[in-house]
C-alpha cells in the first residue's frame, strides 16, 4: 500500500504547523470529481428503486462511503500536498473510490465484492498515509482509530463475500459502528485548520448541488425542448439555487464559529458538523435529485407518490440538517429552516394530485420564503446577534 520510497516527516511537531494550508488545492478539487460520480450512482440507485428497500440501500452505502470520503477531507487538511509520493497515493485513493462508485448499484445484487475490496484498500491507504505523513500527535491519534476503521471495512468485505441476508446484517453493523464511533474513539491529537475545513466541505456541497443540476440534463435526454421541459428545468435549477443560498448564506458565520472554537474542541465540533450533519445535507440532495429525475419526463403530469416523497423529503432533510448545523455551532436557532422542513413534507400530495411542476414550484417558494425570513434582520434594524432567532 505504501511504497518504501515514501518520504518521512523529519520535522514533526505536536502542535499544528503555523504554515498549514488554508486553501483547498486543485488536487483536492480533482479528488472531489469522483464524488460527483458517487452521488450520481446513489441517485441512479434510488431512482430505479424508489421504495423503502432502495432508500435503506442508499442510507447504508452512503454511510460507509461518506465516512471514508470525509476521512480523506480530514487527511488533506493535515497533509502536505506538495510531496509527489503523497499526491500519487491520493490518486490511488481516487481509483479506489471510483471502483466503489461503479459497484454501488450492484453491491446488494452480487457485485459487492468489488465494493468491499475497494473500501478496504481505501481505508488502509488512508490510515497508512495519516500515520506516516502527518504530525506526531495526529499520527498517534490515527494509530488508535485505525483498527476500528479496518474492522468496519472487514465487515463490509465479509458481508459482500457471503452475500444474502448476512450481507444486510453486516452492512447494518458496519454503518452502526460508524455512526456510533464518536462514543468510542478519541479525537485528542487531531488538529483542524478551520478555514480549509469549511471551504473543503462547502465545495463538496457545491459538487452535490451541481449533480442535481446534471440530473436535469440527463433526465431530459433527447426530449424536445418545449415549454413544459423549460418549465421543469428552470424550476429544478431554482430549487437547487435556493438550497445553495440557504447553506452559503451563512458561510462567513460558520467559518467564524469554527475559527472561534478553541483548538482542542474543533475536532469534535468538526466531526459533528461536517461528519454527521453534512451526511444529511448531501443525502437530502441525493433524494431531491432522484425525485427530479422522475419528474422531468412528464412535468405537467401527475407524479408518483414515491417520487413526490423523494423530492419533498430531500428538501426536508436538507433544511433540517442546515438548521441543526447552525444550532450546534451556536450561530442561531433557525426556526425558519425547521418550518421549511415541515412545510416541504406537506407538499407531497401536490405531485400526485396536480403535477410535478406544481410541487417543485411550491418547494421553491417554501425555501425562498425561509431564506427571506432569515434575512429580515438585515432589512429591519440591522443584523441581530448570532444567538438570536433567524
Amino acid at each position: 500500500m505504501q511504497p518504501p520510497s515514501l518520504p518521512s516527516v523529519a520535522a514533526r511537531a505536536d502542535e499544528e504547523p503555523a504554515d498549514r494550508a488554508v486553501r483547498v488545492s486543485t488536487l483536492e478539487l480533482f479528488f472531489d470529481l469522483v464524488f460527483v460520480f458517487t452521488l450520481t450512482q446513489f441517485t441512479r440507485l434510488l431512482a430505479e428503486q424508489p421504495d423503502a428497500i432502495g432508500l435503506v440501500k442508499v442510507v447504508l452505502l452512503f454511510s460507509v462511503v461518506w465516512y471514508a470520503y470525509d476521512s480523506f477531507a480530514w487527511l488533506t487538511n493535515a497533509l502536505a500536498l506538495d510531496v509527489v509520493a503523497y499526491r500519487l497515493l491520493l490518486l490511488e485513493g481516487m481509483a479506489g473510490f471510483l471502483v466503489m462508485a461503479l459497484a454501488i448499484p450492484s453491491t446488494f445484487a452480487g457485485g459487492g465484492v468489488a465494493f468491499g475490496v475497494a473500501y478496504l484498500v481505501v481505508i488502509a491507504l488512508h490510515s497508512g498515509l495519516y500515520i506516516r505523513a502527518t504530525s506526531a500527535a495526529e499520527a498517534r491519534a490515527m494509530r488508535a482509530i485505525a483498527p476500528y476503521n479496518l474492522l468496519v471495512a472487514l465487515l463490509v468485505l465479509v458481508g459482500a463475500l457471503v452475500g444474502g441476508q448476512a450481507q444486510w446484517v453486516l452492512m447494518i453493523l458496519a454503518a452502526a459502528a460508524l455512526w456510533s464511533s464518536i462514543l468510542f474513539i478519541s479525537l485528542e491529537g487531531f488538529q483542524v485548520a478551520a478555514a480549509h475545513f469549511v471551504e473543503r466541505h462547502g465545495l463538496l456541497v457545491i459538487v452535490a448541488l451541481g449533480e442535481s443540476v446534471v440530473v436535469l440534463g440527463a433526465g431530459a435526454n433527447h426530449a424536445h425542448v418545449g415549454l413544459d421541459l423549460v418549465l421543469i428545468a428552470v424550476l429544478g435549477l431554482a430549487l437547487s439555487a435556493t438550497l445553495w443560498w440557504m447553506y452559503f448564506g451563512d458561510e462567513q458565520r460558520i467559518e467564524h464559529a469554527m475559527l472561534s472554537a478553541p483548538a482542542p474542541q474543533r475536532p469534535r465540533l468538526a466531526l459533528i458538523v461536517y461528519g454527521y450533519l453534512h451526511y444529511f445535507l448531501l443525502l437530502g440532495i441525493v433524494l431531491l435529485a432522484a425525485g427530479l429525475k422522475k419528474a422531468i419526463p412528464d412535468p405537467l403530469g401527475p407524479l408518483s407518490f414515491s417520487s413526490a416523497a423523494l423530492v419533498a423529503g430531500g428538501i426536508a432533510v436538507f433544511a433540517a440538517a442546515d438548521a441543526a448545523l447552525l444550532q450546534v455551532l451556536g450561530i442561531a436557532r433557525s426556526c425558519s429552516r425547521v418550518a421549511a422542513s415541515t412545510a416541504a413534507l406537506a407538499t407531497i400530495p401536490l405531485g400526485p394530485t396536480l403535477c410535478a411542476a406544481a410541487q417543485i414550484a411550491a418547494l421553491v417558494a417554501i425555501v425562498a420564503g425561509a431564506i427571506a425570513w432569515s434575512a429580515r434582520r438585515v432589512l429591519v434594524g440591522g443584523i441581530r446577534p448570532a444567538t438570536g432567532r433567524s
